[in-house]
């Protein structure tokens, strides 16, 4: 009996207009998810940047039980308008208090950082945010050590307070937490500790004018723009050597390097115009120790890659998330060590 040979099945593949269903459909689901991939890692990234101001305020805290103050900003010569030696900033001084004492062991205190780049070139991951872009070192852009690394950023400073930084007229502070050879104990902060800004949040590599050819006076300014009228052959933007160099070295306690003020809400916009370039910049109107009568005023704006808002430290050691909508009233108010204020929920 013949058999006839029997017929395969048929193999049917997907046709074209199914395959781009399928490829559509895996699109909107990545979509879907990615948002919340990046939600969740800077959420996490968040976290960690407020661990590492909680990590700050312990270090202060050990520092405090340790020498009875906390750390000044650095240390002014009296009569010395040169920043060598002493200008070691208070993270310097509290690295023992990280786990960096084998750092802190290679620090001579007699001569500046700048003399030390073994030191200044060094990363301190808590004193980085994770969230910061510009996470580099700094190198010189000119002169024979020319890209060579000289400094490495910092994203979190002490409170200067309100405007005023350093008067060498008389050797007086402002009305923050720390300033150029202060030794304050706790009972200075009669604002209470839970109530006074310890520390905030800035971004490195921020463009900043210094030495301006103007005394700005001892009123805060007003308004984030007002820094094109104190400016003169004092401004450093546009130079080779120092723009968009604020906040870029860790190891220098001049307030442009390691502090902020509360003149201005966090995250403001403080414009200023070179050359029809328009920078968001910081203002110092004469470094602290570098002048034997000018006074020092500065505007440094407390900032935060985190969006809507920026982390701080208190200075009873807790952090909190302060939003960049605060109120400006509020705000200088938690800068000051002794102003009197009575604050609510901020």
């Amino acid at each position: 009996m013949n058999h006839l040979p029997s017929k395969s099945p048929l193999r049917r593949g997907f046709t074209l207009i199914e395959l781009l269903v399928v490829i559509a459909i895996i699109a909107v689901l990545i979509s879907l998810l990615l948002p919340a991939v990046q939600q969740a890692r800077e959420a996490a990234r968040r976290t960690q940047c407020k661990n590492n101001l909680k990590q700050i305020g312990l270090a202060l805290h050990n520092y405090l039980d340790t020498f009875t103050r906390f750390p000044p900003s650095y240390c002014v010569v009296p009569g010395v308008t040169t920043t060598v030696g002493g200008q070691w900033s208070f993270r310097a001084r509290i690295l023992p208090y990280l786990e960096q004492t084998n750092l802190q062991n290679l620090i001579n205190w007699d001569l500046a950082y700048s003399a030390q780049l073994n030191v200044a070139i060094t990363r301190v991951p808590t004193y980085l945010c994770p969230s910061e872009v510009n996470d580099v070192v700094r190198v010189f852009t000119s002169g024979p050590s020319s890209g060579q690394a000289r400094d490495y950023p910092a994203n979190y400073g002490v409170n200067f307070g309100t405007w005023k930084i350093w008067d060498p007229n008389n050797g007086t502070g402002g009305d923050g937490a720390f300033h150029p050879n202060s030794n304050f104990s706790t009972a200075v902060f009669s604002d209470g500790m839970s109530n006074t800004l310890c520390a905030a949040e800035v971004k490195a590599y921020t463009p900043y004018v210094r030495n301006t050819t103007i005394d700005p006076g001892t009123t805060p300014p007003a308004t984030p723009n007002f820094a094109t009228a104190l400016t003169g052959d004092g401004c450093c933007i546009g130079s080779t050597t120092q723009h968009n160099t604020g906040q870029t070295e860790w190891a220098d306690g001049l307030c442009q390097q390691s502090g902020i003020t509360t003149t201005f809400t966090p995250n403001s916009n403080v414009t200023h115009d070179i050359s029809g370039v328009i920078y968001d910049i910081d203002l110092v109107s004469w470094r602290e120790g570098t002048h034997a009568t000018r006074v020092t005023y500065a505007a440094l704006t407390a900032r935060s890659s985190h969006e809507g808002m920026v982390q701080t430290l208190l200075m009873d050691g807790s952090a909190r998330s302060v939003s960049e909508s605060i109120d400006l009233g509020i705000w200088r108010a938690l800068g000051t060590r002794s102003g009197g204020e009575v604050l609510g929920d901020f």
